[in-house]
């Protein structure tokens, strides 16, 4: 269903992948809110509707190769209240990047992911 909401890109500046997102979005006219979720780090709930959007899949949301992630006990196993917690206290946690439109979501690796959700997607 198209929506008018503006997309939310979850975004480090530092990493290639986010840098690259954020232009293939520039170059196509859309203009994300940006949250830079390691100075602001999503909320538990917010965490948990992320998944949510993104299919449901807590596992989808953890980058798996960071050290915390093991330090934790996480693994593709962990259901959305331990990642919901985990992300929220350990951001670098987040996968990125990950475009939020409307009720959906989609982890642009590679980026090209992320072009579905903009299908009948329009700025008001």
């Amino acid at each position: 269903m198209p929506t008018s909401s503006t997309p939310v890109l979850y975004h480090n500046p530092r990493c290639s992948k986010s840098r690259g997102a954020l232009e293939l979005l520039r170059a196509r006219g859309v203009e994300p809110t940006i949250v830079e979720y390691l100075k602001t780090p999503p909320s538990v709930n917010e965490v948990k509707s992320l998944i949510e959007k993104l299919g449901g899949d807590p596992s989808a949301i953890l980058r798996t190769k960071e050290d915390v992630y093991g330090m934790l006990g996480l693994d593709s196993d962990s259901d959305s209240d331990e990642v919901a917690m985990a992300i929220a206290a350990h951001p670098v946690l987040l996968e990125r990047p990950l475009l939020v439109v409307g009720d959906r979501a989609r982890i642009g690796r590679p980026v090209e992911e992320l072009l579905p959700l903009l299908e009948g997607w329009r700025s008001s």
